[in-house]
């Protein structure tokens, strides 16, 4: 093995337990914040646990930088009142299904596999109250479509 094939092995490693070390302790954290949501579809209910993203902090660095979604879980954004919301995928790893949910908890529209890194702006079709985002592929998967109801205290006010 060259010199330069070690920098890199010890490079790679190092990025390798750099990612497993801060990654994990960012899913540590965000586990404890985990609530309960429900979708109910044609097919029946489906549950995820879910972060909520309550502040404008939050809300800006979403699922940036992650490079895992367990398939039960999922990030909710509260816009605290409805608005025409926008999102991006910049700095997003991997691809989402966004679900854009009405203040009575009724999905308004659904943007599926939206494309990491893009910086094409994703929106509502009509003012939403939050933004439910799971793994890419998951509202295909599971049936879930316009139209279909989200039960989380967010749209119980």
């Amino acid at each position: 093995m060259t010199a330069m094939n070690r920098r890199l092995a010890l490079l790679t490693f190092v990025f390798a337990a750099a990612l497993f070390v801060f990654g994990g302790r960012h899913d540590a954290l965000a586990q404890s914040k985990l609530e309960n949501l429900t979708i109910t579809t044609a097919k029946g209910k489906v549950t995820f646990s879910v972060e909520v993203m309550r502040t404008d902090e939050e809300r800006a660095r979403g699922l940036m930088n992650r490079a895992y979604l367990p398939a039960d879980r999922g990030m909710l954004f509260d816009f605290k009142e409805p608005q025409m919301a926008s999102m991006w995928m910049k700095n997003t790893l991997i691809p989402l299904d966004m679900l854009f949910i009405r203040k009575d908890g009724t999905i308004a529209n659904i943007a599926e596999n939206t494309e990491p890194h893009s910086l094409r702006t994703i929106s509502a079709i009509e003012p939403v109250l939050g933004v439910l985002e799971l793994n890419g592929g998951t509202a295909a998967r599971l049936g879930i479509a316009p139209g279909d109801r989200v039960d989380h205290p967010l749209f119980k006010r």
